[in-house]
């Protein structure tokens, strides 16, 4: 398996990823919301409940996923080490969370469905949104709208325009995200079929039935989509399925759309540079040895807190000086 030392994740971000994100941050209110103040709303909270009603992952608890998810901590050189959690959930789902404190969930009906090289696309796919920066961005966007709500409220209605504004650029942002994570996925695994076949499961391949489904015909499937576009009555149909046409906003692009994309991407010239070890760095490059932590060590949290407090004091000595 490949390992991508000290990669940026601008080496893989996709630009429609970034574009969205420039289109959330310029909407009015949403640089008042304080990550701090995310953290403590979002992160903890949630932590708490996942550490209280899940199965925290590690060498002695689902020993081989955690295997699989060390592998792909290494391969995009995420420090430090986030952590994985098993949730009682029949919904064929997974989502990372956090900040200062990342990790990432794993449902049951996930684990249920899929075998292990669709299982470790689907952990670097949620990594890959970790080393996007994406969770953070998400927590925030999710705050940002719902005090939105509460100013349009509170301003009998005015505020509806900003918080229509942020609810759209939010989505919006949300399905591009998820291309990056995709590229994501395909580096680590280094295997196209393998990440395609993953999005076809989650499209809709039930376990009993799932040597009857071919990826071919999915690939297939794909491209008549993309056929649609030729009636420009289809496209707007696409528009308002993904902002709202059937009641919800939805916060990935659709399966098929998805496959596309990587399709593009995987034969691409920056894709082919990118493994040969042709990419962005980051300024401050991880470890590849990724070193195991348990995020509910109280000594490591007070030791991180000494830290931050150290450095503190330090900076206002500085200033003082």
């Amino acid at each position: 398996m490949p390992t991508y030392t000290g990669i940026s994740s601008e080496a893989f971000q996709h630009p429609l990823d970034r574009q969205a994100e420039a289109a959330l941050r310029s909407v009015p209110g949403f640089d008042l919301i304080a990550s701090k103040f995310v953290e403590f709303v979002y992160e903890r909270p949630q932590f708490v409940y996942l550490m209280g009603n899940s199965i925290q992952v590690g060498p002695r608890q689902y020993a081989s996923i955690y295997h699989i998810f060390r592998e792909c901590v290494q391969a995009l050189d995420v420090f430090p080490e986030p952590g994985l959690f098993v949730s009682q959930n029949p919904s064929v789902n997974s989502y990372a969370l956090g900040k200062n404190q990342p990790y990432v969930v794993l449902n049951t009906g996930l684990l249920d469905l899929l075998d292990e090289a669709e299982l470790r696309v689907v952990l670097a796919h949620e990594l890959g949104h970790i080393k996007c920066g994406h969770p953070t961005l998400n927590q925030m966007a999710m705050w940002a709208m719902s005090v939105a709500s509460t100013i349009g409220e509170m301003t009998f209605g005015l505020g509806n325009m900003v918080g229509s504004g942020l609810i759209f650029a939010f989505y919006e942002w949300r399905r591009k995200a998820e291309l990056s994570a995709d590229r994501a996925a395909l580096l680590v695994t280094d295997d196209l079929n393998s990440v395609m076949k993953t999005m076809m499961q989650l499209a809709g391949v039930s376990s009993k039935y799932a040597d009857q489904c071919s990826l071919q015909e999915f690939i297939r499937q794909s491209d008549n989509y993309q056929e649609l576009d030729r009636d420009n009555l289809n496209q707007v149909y696409k528009f308002l399925l993904y902002n709202g046409g059937q009641g919800v906003m939805l916060s990935h692009p659709f399966p098929v759309e998805r496959l596309r994309y990587l399709r593009d991407w995987a034969s691409s010239e920056e894709y082919r540079q990118i493994k040969l070890g042709n990419y962005k760095r980051a300024v401050a490059e991880g470890a590849v040895d990724v070193k195991s932590q348990t995020p509910n060590s109280e000594t490591e949290a007070l030791r991180r807190q000494i830290e931050e407090l150290q450095r503190e004091i330090e900076r206002q000595k500085s200033k003082r000086n």
